[in-house]
């Protein structure tokens, strides 16, 4: 291989890492204990630089597969922590009216967030907080695109059903679907 090529896959790589690490970050630690989150980011980035070749053009989907793989594989090594829980994301300041309304809400969808399963979590997450497309999403699980639809369709109802018998449930709901914009 030539210097050249060797400059092309070096700036390839610079560039992907400035653009996706934010997130990558972000998503990493929504899943792992916030001490263990700069080591598994570094890790996927390692395996993204030994794979250059195999990484598509849209890197973020891919990285973000390589980082949950690489989470499931440490999970054993924590054993205090459930495997890839999500937790909520605090927002600095609410979007919206009266602070008793939006900490009901949050109370409630907290509650329900929490008594979701893990993989409705999941599902819910890749969409909610981290962005991504329902291609995206279903590159990052390893399934078909209309597979994940299914996944997020039925995530999204249990959520409802989760929040039904909350009497903020709609305002609630309005929460999760901002944190989605």
């Amino acid at each position: 291989m030539s210097s050249g090529d060797d400059g092309a896959r070096e700036r390839r790589f610079r560039c992907v890492h400035a653009a996706t690490y934010p997130d990558l970050l972000r998503f990493v630690q929504r899943r792992v204990p916030p001490s263990e989150a700069e080591d598994v980011v570094s890790t996927v980035f390692l395996t993204a630089w030994r794979r250059l070749d195999d990484m598509p053009e849209d890197a973020r989907p891919w990285l973000f597969a390589v980082a949950r793989r690489t989470m499931a594989n440490q999970t054993r090594s924590w054993l205090r922590r459930q495997a890839l829980d999500v937790r909520l994301v605090a927002q600095d300041e609410p979007a919206y009216g009266d602070g008793t309304v939006d900490a009901a809400a949050r109370i409630d969808l907290d509650r329900a967030w929490r008594g979701l399963r893990p993989d409705d979590r999941e599902v819910l997450a890749l969409v909610a907080f981290d962005g991504l497309t329902t291609g995206q999403a279903a590159t990052v699980l390893g399934c078909r695109r209309s597979t994940f639809a299914m996944r997020l369709s039925r995530a999204r109802e249990r959520l409802r059903a989760a929040l039904e018998p909350a009497a903020v449930r709609p305002h609630a709901l309005t929460v999760l679907k901002e944190q989605q914009s």
